[in-house]
């Protein structure tokens, strides 16, 4: 029965998880027709959530045999890679930023030597950051059998950042319409780039906070719990009963909810890619 009950709680958690992804809506339409909708990172995120979404609810049915607790669990676990991962990603992305930043300063410099984009692009690929290196070493190799615009486009793809959209826009306006203070656009781009990093940088330190606290209220609230259920199960006895759940399950949602809601504020939206609006426009 406590299996049941823990598969239960694993699948309400887990449709609570894709319910509210559906509601927070999916890319856009551009955006739909150049990437693939469930890729390898979207489909790993969707194993992990479920895997926690499973583990929780059965470790708190094998020893209660609650219904509304398992679903609370599986719930939980299902969302704790919102409420308590992405520093990792968020760090990489913040050093991406600045990869860009530092990548325009060399473009800006080699090009000032005389050097065409293409060449300046070449140029730039030994010593070009870590975190876009890659991409230009991927660019290099394109620019040898492919025109110029494609490929820069195809690199902003491969970054996938709206300040990379910009630089790339950067360079395909210059190749067509022969800028001749090409070097300060870029100069001005990698100040910009620079300073939103330094922006962001500020920004996730006061969201830190909010991420610290969500996840300090929540791991108390669980840890609570836990030593009730472990130490003082007379304590819970008014919760066996079928009204006792229903208040269980309210209290819980709200626990859930909260736990939801706080994990999204301390989360960053990205603007949209310059990139891909143009081409939905050329599209239309």
């Amino acid at each position: 029965m406590t299996w049941l009950v823990g598969g239960l709680g694993a699948l309400f958690g887990l449709g609570m998880f894709l319910s509210a992804a559906g509601l927070r809506g999916g890319p856009s339409t551009s955006d739909k027709s150049r990437r693939p909708r469930f890729g390898r990172s979207n489909r790993q995120d969707f194993l992990l959530r479920t895997a926690l979404a499973l583990v929780c609810g059965l470790a708190v049915a094998l020893p209660t045999g609650w219904l509304a607790a398992s679903l609370l669990s599986a719930a939980l676990g299902a969302f704790g890679p919102t409420m308590f991962g992405g520093r990792a990603a968020r760090r990489r992305q913040l050093e991406r930023i600045e990869a860009i930043a530092a990548w325009t300063e060399m473009l800006r410099d080699v090009s000032a030597s005389g050097a065409g984009i293409q060449g300046a692009v070449a140029a730039t690929v030994p010593v070009a950051p870590e975190p876009i290196r890659p991409q230009l070493e991927a660019l290099a190799v394109r620019l040898e059998r492919d025109r110029l615009v494609p490929a820069l486009r195809r690199f902003a793809d491969d970054v996938g950042d709206p300040l990379a959209d910009l630089v790339v826009a950067a360079l395909i306006t210059a190749s067509a319409e022969q800028t001749r203070r090409f070097g300060d656009l870029l100069s001005s781009l990698a100040s910009a780039i620079r300073e939103h990093a330094a922006m962001r940088l500020r920004i996730e330190s006061g969201r830190a906070r909010v991420r610290a606290t969500a996840q300090a209220v929540a791991a108390i609230s669980i840890a609570s719990s836990a030593g009730f259920v472990a130490f003082d199960r007379g304590f819970l006895a008014p919760y066996d009963s079928l009204l006792g759940q229903l208040v269980l399950l309210v209290i819980g949602g709200c626990f859930v909810g909260a736990f939801y809601l706080l994990g999204r504020l301390g989360r960053s939206v990205d603007p949209p890619r310059l990139l891909m609006q143009e081409a939905a426009e050329m599209g239309t």
